[in-house]
């Protein structure tokens, strides 16, 4: 045992010189606390070129729906080191957010084929599962990041973990019959409620938790108004969160306000012209649920 440990630091150091040495969870969770200046700045500083750094910035993109560049950098990190597995999933995640469904699963699969305990391409697929409508398959992959533990995985992930558990049983109790619906409805809130534990300011978290109250039946813990106030909150905290605005304009839908209810969704549609709930809601099809 205390051999394989010094071999891994000696690896590590190895690392260190060529200008890193990785530990994603980390990265994940200083790039979650910093603006991209300040990442750059910590790139450009290191005269080492130092590629957590620079993967750091990438992440930092990412939170600021900056994808465009997040790709290029991640791309700049491959081409330095087609070994530095992170930023693959980084281009799998923008491929994602830019609607490319099928490759951002290839590249998410070959990722978790490789490394197995890489949280974050999980998190990506169990949401690439979700809008293809695999409910199943989308809990089961969140539960994987769950299984894996909070002092294994970065704090964003984890939470989203909760979330996509959380939203997927919730789809699966709307979409289900009324065994389904006491199932999957009352497993809901408590994982959502994990999340929030977790991130309470998290635009994320206040958007899973806003689409609930305004989507669940009042029996089953609805709440319009304050669906409504979490929403808005959500916005306030990441004002480029199309979902939050195509759920806003279905809450207005239901409230009876069609001014509003186009307001919203033309805003989600002008941020995302490819946002998959917002053009549902658009259609009125509601395959990821319009209300109760």
């Amino acid at each position: 045992m205390k051999k394989k440990v010094i071999i891994f630091l000696i690896f590590c150091l190895v690392l260190a010189v060529n200008g890193y040495c990785l530990d994603w969870k980390a990265m994940h969770e200083a790039a979650d606390k910093e603006n991209l200046n300040l990442a750059q700045a910590k790139f450009e500083a290191d005269g080492s070129g130092n590629l957590d750094d620079l993967y750091e910035a990438a992440l930092v993109c990412l939170n600021q729906h900056r994808n465009d560049e997040a790709e290029n950098i991640f791309n700049k990190i491959i081409e330095f080191d087609p070994q530095y597995y992170p930023p693959k999933w980084g281009i799998a995640e923008v491929m994602r957010r830019q609607h490319q469904l099928k490759e951002a699963q290839i590249l998410s699969e070959e990722v978790i084929k490789g490394h197995p305990d890489f949280s974050p391409a999980y998190i990506t697929l169990a949401y690439l599962e979700y809008l293809k409508l695999n409910l199943n398959q989308a809990v089961n992959l969140a539960g994987v990041v769950i299984e894996q533990g909070r002092k294994n995985v970065d704090l964003s992930n984890f939470s989203r973990a909760f979330l996509i558990y959380g939203g997927a049983k919730g789809l699966i109790a709307h979409r289900g019959g009324p065994l389904s619906k006491i199932l999957n409805g009352t497993a809901v809130l408590p994982a959502l409620k994990k999340a929030q534990k977790l991130q309470p300011d998290s635009a994320a978290v206040l958007l899973g938790l806003g689409s609930f109250y305004v989507l669940a039946p009042g029996f089953g813990g609805g709440d319009l108004d304050k669906g409504m106030e979490l929403l808005q909150k959500a916005i306030k905290v990441d004002p480029k969160l199309a979902d939050a605005y195509a759920r806003l304009a279905q809450a207005y839908k239901i409230k009876g306000d069609p001014a509003k209810y186009m307001e919203y969704l033309n805003k989600a549609l002008e941020i995302d012209p490819g946002n998959e709930l917002a053009l549902d809601t658009q259609s009125q099809k509601c395959k990821y649920a319009c209300g109760p």
